[in-house]
């Protein structure tokens, strides 16, 4: 059973949300567009708010739904391992040839269902230092600081390990807006030249 559960929390997050909503409604691969990462940011910089505010509130279901599958079937484990299972899922969804978004919004909805405090910590520090920085990938990047820090001195909370290596983990998924911020090149969010990434949908009568 526990195996089980694990491998539908992985497929959960699997599910490509981004990639879906662009090509049911706009008829195109996300990740050939904007920063080519099939997420709720570059969701915006592409397909506009409606389509990111879909994306969001699917991938933080996600995170939300395989948190609460070990809640739903008594099982003595906690909630967070099965959120994190769906966030890697959602990282490296089998369904999408293992290139999928960078953990953000998944790893909200797990944070929500198996420890509220920490969610709202970790997002209250991501909303802002993306208000103070301009750069999305900084207030990502904080999530797993802001958790790992947390953790070190809430004695009640015993996942600093777990957290350390998402830190990381983090990291590794923005290497490419570092890279980018090392070379000048990575987009503030009011950036306005990101309209120019912005593609209409197939029905032009359908506004997202």
């Amino acid at each position: 059973m526990l195996w089980l559960l694990l491998l539908s929390a992985y497929l959960i997050g699997s599910i490509p949300t981004a990639l879906i909503v662009g090509k049911l409604i706009f008829g195109v691969d996300i990740r050939d567009h904007g920063s080519k990462n099939p997420g709720a940011t570059n969701t915006l910089r592409v397909l506009g708010k409606g389509s990111a505010i879909i994306v969001v509130l699917v991938d933080i279901g996600k995170g939300a739904l395989a948190a609460y599958l070990p809640l739903y079937f008594n099982l003595d484990v906690d909630p967070l391992y099965f959120g994190l299972i769906a966030v890697v899922g959602h990282c490296f969804p089998i369904f999408a040839g293992f290139r999928g978004g960078k953990a953000i919004a998944t790893t909200a909805g797990a944070l929500a269902v198996a420890n509220f405090p920490l969610a709202v910590i970790a997002y209250v520090t991501f909303f802002l230092v993306i208000f103070l920085t301009k750069y999305v990938f900084f207030g990502s990047i904080s999530v797993g600081i802001s958790l790992l820090i947390y953790s070190y001195f809430s004695p009640e909370i015993k996942f600093e390990l777990i957290f350390l290596f998402f830190t990381l983990f983090l990291i590794y998924l923005h290497r490419s807006n570092i890279r980018n911020l090392i070379l000048g090149i990575e987009p503030k969010i009011n950036d306005k030249n990101l309209i120019n990434d912005r593609i209409p949908p197939k029905n032009s009568n359908i506004k997202m």
